[in-house]
């Protein structure tokens, strides 16, 4: 039938829309008239992904599927993302996870790369930034310590690090925890008597400080040796740190003997102290490889719906710590999928050794082995052994996975059920997800801040700790309600803001307790407060000392109920007061640390323009800020790194009392 001469000619329009449909059949996509069971969200979200399927780039990219409010709901990489998009219309093969992220998605964003492997490094970048709900997360994503020995000095310092490489010299790690660089370098220290002091300090130096008399360091300071010789310990150090800790101590063993040989005896026995360090050293540090010379280990483990990734860092032929974590994902995916998606995250801020040792075999093995390898500039070797040390190394992780995972989950049920013992002391419906505590701390009304601590089912959440620097200024010093009543206001009122619709999963944002440091008073504070920003669904307890603040004499508060004490031997009681105890502790630290900063503020510090270097080269030649704010403006002129104009900035500065 011919088309009515009055009316526009559509079929060029309709032949396309049929190619349209044709080309997103043979994607993977599914026609909806054909999936009458499926859920109207599930279908809505469906149409938005076919709608934006039309826009994705026919190549490799990264994927963000995004919610109503603007959440981030997961973030994806493909080989080819047409493709991969189309494929989230087959609802019959998807799991419950992904279809919830298929309802929730309004919208969805493309970034095309040229490659897969920039694909794998865009995502794993953009998750460790987003946070998404669906993808797999690290939740212990804290740097490592390093031992740096520095470069930029002629008698270079052996010190710890963690952060921006930014300082000259050469870094040795990971280690896995503070605890243990602390301990190699008190080890390093006696072995090969390397500085740690600042610059600063040893500029200043007239005699050998304690380290020098106590045989930690050969005291280049003072001339007590030279700088060729102290340079040769600085040589000897980077080589064991760099594996050739055989070829250190037979050196030093054969020096020990000619010095023996020779009668000096006292330089014998130094070296025979630096020798036993050394073994001390290597023989403090568990099961150490012995053909392993760097690796990172990775075991992953599941058990009742939690993973465990246990971390093990190899160097120089010795094992430098072990850190357990606890990635969020869903039980629906594999151990493999799992352990994929964390390397990938691990790696993105933490550089990678020459080879990575895995206990299961995941999917893109040689993808993310050539990632690595773009990312390190040097080749990186990913593999799951089968047999040999190797394999050991990896059973033997499994089996500390296996065993973190077991006292996790102990503790956590422990944790379960002390909030459900909370929760029914103080009357909730239901043992509480979230539990929020308020304590302030100042000196005299001075520097006064306060402190919010959380905790949940998996015990102190630390991440979600929060300090309120105490800023009105119609606060009366040491008002305690009136610092309560500020912190609770600012806390509650970007919640009502930015509360989200959260996943019912996820840790809640709002509180279902709130435990308050203090008596009636701070218990109406807190009150008033959340009634008048409209807060509901919050239990409010004031938790008061009892005389002579005695643990276990505590009254609380509630509303509706007269003041009350808990039985001594209750585990409410106990869990109470650890809750309150933490709030305490995390105020009060954090109080000396702004107090502590405020005493060791230097006036120069609030001169613009006046930085590290100038500041530095102002109290060498001064002594002190005091003496600087004394000089005259010629004496300040003649201060060798400081230029004209600085000088009379820094003269005009506190000739106006600033």
């Amino acid at each position: 039938m011919a088309t009515p001469p009055d009316q526009p000619d559509d079929a060029p329009f309709d032949d396309a829309l049929d190619a349209e449909d044709s080309a997103f059949q043979e994607a993977g996509g599914v026609d909806l008239s054909e999936e009458p069971q499926t859920p109207e969200s599930v279908r809505r979200g469906v149409g938005v992904i076919k709608a934006h399927w039309r826009h994705a780039p026919n190549g490799p990219g990264v994927y963000r599927m995004i919610a109503e409010n603007g959440e981030v709901l997961y973030v994806g990489k493909a080989k080819n993302v047409r493709k991969r998009v189309a494929s989230y219309t087959r609802l019959a093969g998807h799991v419950n996870r992904i279809a919830r992220m298929i309802a929730l998605t309004t919208t969805m964003v493309f970034i095309s790369v040229e490659t897969e492997t920039d694909a794998l490094l865009l995502e794993a970048n953009l998750i460790k930034q987003l946070r998404p709900r669906f993808n797999v997360l690290m939740r212990d994503d804290k740097s490592f310590p390093y031992i740096l020995i520095a470069r930029d000095h002629a008698a270079p310092q052996i010190t710890k690090h963690r952060g921006a490489r930014a300082r000259k010299g050469d870094y040795f790690g990971p280690f896995a925890s503070v605890w243990a660089v602390n301990r190699a370098l008190n080890a390093m220290q006696r072995a090969f008597l390397l500085r740690s002091c600042t610059d600063s300090f040893y500029e200043n130096r007239t005699r050998p400080c304690l380290l020098y008399q106590i045989k930690r360091c050969a005291g280049p300071c003072t001339g007590e040796i030279t700088l060729a010789d102290y340079a040769e310990l600085v040589n000897e150090a980077r080589d064991f740190l760099s594996g050739k800790s055989i070829s250190v101590r037979e050196t030093l063993a054969r020096e020990m003997t000619q010095a023996a040989d020779a009668l000096e005896f006292e330089r014998a026995a130094r070296l025979r102290d630096r020798i036993s360090a050394l073994s001390a050293i290597q023989g403090a540090q568990g099961v150490n490889p012995r053909t392993v010379e760097a690796a990172d280990l990775f075991a992953i483990t599941k058990e009742a719906g939690r993973f465990c990734i246990e971390a093990f860092f190899f160097r120089a032929f010795q094992n430098w710590g072990n850190r357990a974590y606890f990635p969020r994902a869903d039980q629906s995916l594999t151990e493999a999928e799992v352990l994929g998606a964390f390397i990938a995250q691990f790696y993105d801020d933490n550089p990678a050794p020459p080879l990575v040792l895995l206990s299961q075999e995941i999917e893109e093995r040689a993808l993310m082995q050539e990632a690595l390898t773009l990312r390190a500039k040097k080749r990186v070797e990913v593999m799951t052994p089968k047999r040999g040390e190797r394999r050991e190394l990896v059973d033997q992780a499994l089996i500390n996975a296996k065993q973190t995972l077991h006292r996790q989950l102990s503790e956590d049920a422990s944790q379960v059920r002390l909030l459900a013992s909370l929760g029914a002391v103080f009357g909730l419906p239901a043992p509480p997800r979230r539990i929020e505590v308020y304590d302030n701390s100042h000196t005299g009304g001075s520097q006064a801040i306060g402190a919010m601590v959380v905790a949940g089912a998996a015990g102190f959440m630390k991440a979600h700790y929060r300090t309120f620097n105490i800023k009105s200024e119609d606060i009366v010093a040491g008002d305690d309600y009136g610092m309560m009543r500020e912190v609770l206001t600012r806390r509650f009122a970007r919640l009502m803001k930015e509360e989200k619709e959260a996943d019912a999963d996820a840790f809640p944002m709002r509180p279902d307790l709130v435990l308050v440091d203090g008596g009636r008073g701070q218990f109406d504070a807190t009150r008033e407060v959340l009634a008048t920003l409209g807060v509901e669904g919050v239990t409010i307890v004031g938790v008061a000392k009892g005389r002579d603040r005695d643990a276990g004499r505590e009254t609380f508060f509630m509303a509706g109920r007269e003041p009350f004490r808990l039985p001594l031997n209750d585990p409410a009681l106990y869990f109470a007061q650890r809750l309150r105890d933490e709030a305490h502790r995390f105020a009060i630290g954090t109080h000396r640390a702004r107090r502590k900063k405020e005493f060791t503020k230097n006036p120069l510090d609030e001169i613009a323009g006046v930085g590290p270097s100038r500041k530095r080269a102002l109290l060498l030649a001064f002594g002190s800020a005091k003496a600087v704010a004394r000089a005259a403006l010629s004496d300040l002129e003649k201060v060798q790194g400081v230029n004209k104009a600085t000088a009379r900035l820094v003269y005009e500065h506190f000739q106006r009392g600033e």
